[in-house]
């Protein structure tokens, strides 16, 4: 122990697939006992932290801060094994950064976070989104549970990059261990494996494609096909009610423009030296939006991707 920066990963103890994932991690290494932090349990592997709380997370804010100040450790980024809920009850393995810059500044939104703001995004997420696709290619005993990203959404707040990595989306499935095998070696081989550790580091990666996506649905569907290419990073993602437009006297009005600026600062913050772009869901938006958000993108310069530049970005010839 005693690393300057750390990897904090947050066990809910009050969620199954948290839990599981957290003990599968346990099994894969060897991790001594941590300090115990607000009265609660810890353990440690080189430069890892895993901090199990008592009860749901999503309202727990700052818990990077919380942690340095109990421990003087850094946390230089914060993963949160989960579970996922979803009314279709579809087995899911999801991955999502998270924050509600659409709501209003500083209201408590009602799954957690800060309004107005969006914990930079794990550097991680699109790697470990490849590395998830080609496991679970991998893994036949999963074929029934489907793959997705998921747009940036709930809390808590954090100052560390962060991200969720879940296994949905009923109760049915939250208990999965081969589920929850899977996602650990994901945490695993990301954090301790060297030629997995796929994160941002600016003397390597300066002026790489990092990609912040706008408008569909919550499933990311643009994102979860321009993350898959090797090469590209992600950022946020803001679906179309992260965007909320209010027309007044046949202007734009609404906090479309905070989310959005929130999401490219946020994302910039996690990807220093990065080439932000940015890719709109065209069928998403009214016209009228459409030309908002070309106009504001236009007025602080940054570039809109489409499929097209996207591909000549990343050298893919199409057939």
């Amino acid at each position: 122990m005693g690393a300057e920066h750390i990897a904090l990963i947050i066990i809910n103890c009050s969620d199954v697939a948290s839990l599981n994932q957290g003990e599968a991690l346990r099994e894969m290494g060897a991790w001594d006992d941590g300090p115990t932090v607000e009265g609660h349990r810890s353990f440690a592997s080189a430069d890892v932290r895993m901090w199990y709380l008592p009860e749901g997370v999503l309202s727990q804010n700052y818990l990077d801060r919380r942690w340095f100040e109990a421990t003087g450790e850094s946390v230089k980024e914060a993963i949160f094994p989960s579970r996922h809920s979803a009314a279709s009850g579809q087995a899911s393995l999801t991955l999502h950064p998270i924050g509600i810059p659409h709501l209003p500044l500083g209201e408590l939104g009602p799954y957690g976070g800060i309004g107005g703001h969006a914990p930079p995004p794990n550097s991680r997420l699109a790697g470990w989104w490849r590395m998830l696709q080609q496991r679970w290619s991998d893994s036949p005993e999963l074929s029934n549970f489907d793959l997705s990203l998921e747009v940036t959404h709930h809390g808590p707040y954090l100052d560390a990059p962060s991200l969720f990595i879940e296994v949905g989306s009923t109760e049915a499935t939250w208990g999965h261990m081969g589920a929850a095998q899977l996602l650990a070696t994901i945490v695993h081989d990301g954090l301790f494996d060297p030629s997995m550790n796929i994160s941002w580091d600016e003397s390597l990666h300066r002026d790489s494609l990092v990609l912040v996506t706008l408008g569909g649905g919550h499933y990311a569907p643009r994102a979860n096909v321009l993350a898959g290419y090797e090469g590209v990073w992600l950022g946020h993602m803001l679906a179309t009610y992260a965007l909320p437009f209010v027309e007044r006297d046949g202007l734009p009005g609404g906090t479309w423009a905070q989310s959005i600026e929130e999401a490219i600062r946020s994302t910039k913050q996690a990807f220093p030296g990065g080439s932000i772009a940015v890719y709109m869901d065209k069928k998403a938006f009214k016209g009228w939006q459409r030309q908002a958000i070309r106009d504001y993108l236009s007025s602080n310069n940054l570039p809109l991707m489409t499929s097209k530049t996207f591909m000549a970005a990343m050298g893919i010839i199409e057939n």
